[in-house]
């Protein structure tokens, strides 16, 4: 019963996150476009959130991994979310949206970053399988991207904003359920003898976030126009809906046997398979909006998404000591996939504007780019950590494990 009660303490505040999110990706376009904005200023709006995430989840990281209380920041970060959201009811020219939306990425993407890291101690600690946890996210996701299909169908663009705040206010009091020692070593310090600089100077890790980052940042095109473009071809909300749920639907299958896949692919091989699902889920998605298709094509996203995710929390968790997993993790939410998204949002934008469609084409390269580095961290990283060490200062060890 009590480990239980110890997995909806650890799986809640995901589910209010995820909640929220899977109504504000799902149809957070269609919001914008009812506000009047056009698809180039869509692309700008992702970008410059993403922008500032990248700042914002590199300083709220170091600060979170130098005082060694992951769950204080977590809230406060709830807390500042809630009061925030408020204000895209009122802005209505390009320029007021974009300044909430400046706002609105300091808080958003930190407070994930900080929660996996939370995460990946924790099962590490307690004996929990990362993807069961995650796996009640996933859930969320897809309730929330159903529910705000439903409601966009029969009310109107104007309840995105009202299913996704639902999600948001329940962060906070979720964030009191967390544990408070999560990032503290065993000798009592809070905080890994490296720094940022150490995790950019290593080419394992640089080359983890090339690969990572790549795959998750090929979903942009998806994430910004999937709707708008499903929309044009004649695909009504709710089903619209039922396609995004079904991508994260399915999806839990790996989260559920991740144990069982990272054993037998290894990290690497979980990021290889998600980039080789992510080009053909894009090669395809240029060329037809036929449902029966589109219906295989977001069921990869198991792999696309899933896949890699798993891998790269896999990687920091075996290539880092556990004293410096929110500051690893907060280096490439910031870096490998919010700098790569920022420039592929943009360029998401640009590309639709002139081909549409055949868009798709830019993310199928860019996830590409990804699996040279895949193969080429394969090569480099043998299972060791790669900075830091709980019990000794120097900032680089050669320990090798199998990257299993």
């Amino acid at each position: 019963m009590a480990r239980w009660l110890t997995a909806i303490r650890l799986s809640g505040y995901g589910g209010a996150y995820f909640f929220a999110a899977g109504a504000f990706m799902s149809y957070w376009p269609v919001w914008l476009r009812d506000r009047g904005v056009d698809d180039a200023e869509i692309g700008t709006l992702f970008m410059s959130r993403q922008l500032v995430s990248i700042a914002a989840t590199l300083a709220i990281g170091w600060l979170a991994h130098r005082i060694g209380n992951v769950r204080g920041v977590i809230l406060a970060l709830a807390a500042v979310a809630t009061v925030l959201m408020t204000g895209y009811q009122f802005a209505h020219p390009f320029l007021a949206i974009l300044l909430v939306t400046l706002v609105w990425g300091s808080v958003w993407a930190p407070a994930l970053a900080l929660y996996d890291g939370v995460l990946v101690n924790e099962t590490k600690a307690r004996g929990f399988t990362y993807g069961k946890l995650r796996a009640w996210g996933s859930l969320a996701f897809i309730v929330g991207a159903v529910a705000c299909g439903v409601a966009v169908d029969r009310n109107g663009p104007a309840w995105v904003l009202y299913v996704g705040f639902a999600g948001i206010v329940l962060l906070a009091p979720l964030a009191l359920l967390l544990p408070t020692t999560d990032g503290q070593r065993a000798d009592g310090a809070r905080h890994a003898p490296f720094g940022i600089p150490d995790l950019l100077r290593s080419k394992p890790f640089l080359l983890f976030m090339v690969a990572a980052g790549c795959c998750q940042a090929s979903h942009a095109l998806l994430y910004s126009f999937g709707t708008l473009t499903w929309r044009d071809a004649g695909i009504d909300d709710v089903t619209i809906g039922l396609l995004w749920g079904e991508s994260v639907a399915i999806e839990i299958l790996p989260m559920l046997a991740s144990g069982w896949l990272i054993a037998r692919l290894g990290v690497c091989g979980m990021v290889g398979l998600a980039l080789g699902c992510a080009m053909v889920r894009w090669l395809a998605m240029a060329f037809t909006t036929e449902l029966w298709a589109l219906v295989l094509l977001q069921a990869l996203h198991a792999g696309t998404f899933a896949a890699c995710h798993l891998g790269a929390m896999a990687f920091i968790q075996r290539a880092l000591p556990s004293s410096g997993v929110a500051l690893g993790q907060s280096v490439y939410a910031a870096i490998g996939t919010g700098a790569a998204q920022a420039v592929v949002f943009q360029l998401a934008g640009l590309l639709y504007a002139d081909w549409g469609q055949k868009a798709f084409l830019g993310m199928f390269i860019v996830s590409a780019v990804g699996m040279l580095a895949i193969v080429l961290l394969a090569r480099t990283w043998k299972g060791g950590l790669l900075v830091g060490d709980s019990t000794n200062s120097s900032p680089v060890i050669h320990r090798r494990v199998e990257p299993r």
